[in-house]
């Protein structure tokens, strides 16, 4: 098994429950909250620019309307993405992705990276995003994990980086889970957490890899799930989560 450099508990999408998603707002809330690490999505522009967002349209989290894959970056500088979550949010950019990863970079932060292709744009997403992590990160001592529902993105950004550590994501169990991680050299298997079992854990560890956990919320389960030999949990209830010492150590 791979060394395991990332903590136990990672800030989904930066702030979790506290700050705007997938902004600088919410990485800093993560460092403010003592996280060690954070997990964000990121996808591209109309020209190829990477930025933050989850979604494929910019209308749940910002002022903005319409697909992302219609937008120039240019299109998303006045955008406020800050304003839903509360006022003091307000006028937070849609980040780009080299603005996060700079602060990461400077803040200590270990990363997360989830690969959120638009539709239809898949490989460019890949080589574009393990492009960027690469040279974000270069040099530093523990990189960012790279993380897809897209195994084309992730087959992409393999090709792109290959020095990068990846982890495939699913939201349901896949049979064909071992033959999936070996073709990529992956180092994890990101799941579901209500499709975990004991025994899934078991095997996916046995054959040499990680298990990360999405979204937990509760301390119970994140405890059941480290106790199976669950590496680490995307969590949104950042406060809870660092109550409970034993979840804060490495997984």
């Amino acid at each position: 098994m791979s060394d395991w450099p990332y903590p136990f508990l990672f800030a989904h999408r930066g702030g979790g429950r506290l700050a705007p998603e997938n902004t600088l707002a919410g990485m800093m809330k993560a460092t403010e909250c003592g996280y060690q690490a954070v997990e964000f999505d990121v996808k591209l522009t109309a020209d190829n620019v990477c930025v933050l967002l989850h979604d494929d349209t910019l209308d749940r989290t910002s002022d903005g309307h319409g697909p992302m894959a219609q937008k120039r970056f240019a299109d998303l500088l006045d955008v406020d993405a800050g304003s839903w979550k509360g006022e003091e949010f307000a006028g937070e950019p849609i980040p780009a992705f080299s603005d996060v990863g700079l602060y990461c970079v400077r803040s200590r932060l270990m990363a997360n990276v989830e690969i959120k292709p638009c539709p239809g744009r898949d490989v460019e997403t890949g080589q574009l995003v393990a492009r960027d992590a690469a040279l974000f990160w270069q040099g530093e001592s523990v990189p960012p994990l790279l993380s897809s529902f897209s195994y084309e993105a992730l087959q992409a950004a393999v090709a792109a980086a290959p020095w990068l550590p990846v982890g495939w994501l699913i939201d349901h169990w896949q049979e064909d889970w071992q033959s999936r991680l070996q073709a990529l050299e992956a180092v994890s298997l990101h799941c579901n957490h209500k499709i975990l079992t004991a025994e899934r854990v078991k095997a996916v560890r046995e054959a040499g890899y990680h298990v990360l956990a999405y979204t937990v919320n509760d301390i119970a389960r994140a405890r059941a799930l480290k106790a199976w030999g669950v590496s680490g949990v995307f969590t949104d209830e950042l406060d809870l989560m660092r109550q409970d010492e034993t979840l804060v150590v490495a997984g």
